[in-house]
């Protein structure tokens, strides 16, 4: 065996030696093996800096819990839509059916991975493009344009109509058999294939799987209604009713909102993507028929001012980031500070924001809603964030962002297209350069 390159024992003594040369190490080495290297790295200033008070706050419902599933990017944009709705309608903590949402966003994934399928059929079987569309058919995780899709499709409901069950709560175990389903049909479709059968009967075939996918929806999350009664009290005591309602219909008479006239903005500034210009990603979607997911990426002070201007306007804002890089669900505290990992381990990890990309060390994991700013000389330090993980983490649930978290860990926003300055909304105009399947930005929002 060649050991040219080989860890030697010689090598190991330096190691030691270079460890015992400062004594404080060993208090150190105590300290984070008896308490976690957490506990030991916190910043206690930055918990005391970002504090819960902004100069821009609106007023938002209850906060909302998804429970142990990934469907964080449908109750962001459902937050957005309710506080409309309770806005409008003067109406205490209303709340809109997540699960609704969630039945046809996995009978539209179904139908978009089988249609992959149906459109890769000579794709070896280990080749890197197959061993991707079968890698998660049929998770929780989304994005921006995938919700406006099946709201546009399918309509709104309040959560009472259709409320949680037990696998809307707790999504594993359901997952694991709807995948398990879709690689089976995805492994019939394949060999009816190699058997020389036509196009148009694997789609016949096709058609029966779904409908034994649906039955299985049906099973976790409970039929969708085709039409509702909407009932509710307002905040002066007022009853009000409106029957058989389609789904449809409530969005259009009680939600105002122009799905179209929002656009997703992204900053990813990796050397593949240049600034102002579109991009879209290879087999990323839910609705087939439906809009593409589209970027328009930015620089990042460009989506900050964005931010701004919308949340002045008191409309909030949806958003993608890493929430799990230097956050503390306790106090409910995002800081690029937080942790001061690499002063206590005396080194430095070497990465900036697009090189985290770029190496895989961060993407876009979860989505939540911007609802404040404070903003002092016309600059914001800290941003107000309701989160979808219940009452206790955070303040109430509601978390806070120091500004220059924003600059390293967020990585989008969706703005209403008024506020892109022209050449913004010129460029947003320009077909978007299609990225493969496993760029960094293909990721969905689905952090439980």
């Amino acid at each position: 065996m060649n050991q040219d390159h080989a860890i030697m024992p010689e090598m190991l003594a330096t190691f030691q030696e270079n460890f015992d040369s400062i004594p404080q190490r060993q208090l150190l080495k105590n300290a984070i093996i008896k308490n976690g290297i957490q506990a030991v790295a916190l910043n206690h200033d930055s918990l005391v800096r970002n504090q819960f008070t902004f100069s821009h706050d609106i007023e938002t419902g209850k906060i909302t819990s998804q429970k142990k599933s990934g469907r964080c990017w449908l109750f962001a944009g459902l937050n957005i839509m309710r506080q409309k709705v309770s806005r409008d309608y003067n109406i205490k903590d209303f709340e809109l059916s997540q699960t609704h949402l969630m039945f046809w966003d996995k009978l539209e994934k179904a139908n978009y991975f089988l249609e992959n399928i149906l459109e890769t059929l000579d794709e070896a079987i280990d080749s890197r493009l197959f061993m991707w569309l079968l890698k998660d058919p049929v998770q929780d995780g989304g994005q921006w344009d995938m919700f406006s899709n099946l709201v546009k499709k399918y309509g709104v409901i309040p959560k009472y109509v259709m409320p949680e069950t037990y696998h809307s709560q707790q999504s594993l175990i359901m997952n694991r058999l709807l995948t398990r389903k879709l690689r089976g049909d995805s492994a019939k479709l394949r060999r009816m294939h190699s058997d020389g059968i036509s196009l148009e009967a694997m789609r016949s075939e096709k058609k029966k799987m779904l409908s034994e996918f649906y039955r299985m929806l049906i099973y976790f999350l409970g039929q969708p209604p085709k039409n509702f009664d909407f009932e509710y009290r307002d905040k002066d005591n007022n009853y009000f009713n409106h029957r058989q309602l389609t789904p449809q219909e409530f969005l259009e008479k009680f939600v105002a909102i122009d799905l179209d006239g929002y656009m997703s903005v992204i900053n990813a500034p990796t050397g593949d993507k240049a600034f102002d210009r579109t991009y879209t990603v290879r087999y990323l979607g839910n609705v087939r028929g439906g809009r593409d997911v589209l970027y328009l990426n930015v620089e990042n002070q460009v989506l900050k001012d964005l931010t701004m201007a919308q949340l002045k306007d008191n409309e909030l804002v949806w958003f993608g980031c890493d929430v799990g890089k230097m956050a503390e669900r306790e106090s409910g505290v995002l800081a690029s500070d937080l942790f001061l990992y690499e002063k206590a381990m005396e080194l430095s990890f070497g990465l900036d924001k697009g090189e985290r990309l770029d190496y895989g060390e961060s993407q876009l994991t979860h989505a939540m809603v911007f609802t404040g700013v404070n903003i002092v000389e016309g600059k914001p330090n800290r941003w107000k964030v309701e989160n979808s993980w219940g009452e206790k983490v955070g303040e109430k649930g509601f978390f806070v962002m120091s500004d220059d978290w924003f600059d390293q860990y967020n990585f989008q926003v969706v703005i209403q297209k008024k506020y892109l300055p022209d050449h913004l909304k010129t460029a947003a105009s320009l077909p978007p350069q299609v990225l493969p399947p496993w760029d960094p930005m293909g990721s969905l929002a689905m952090m439980k």
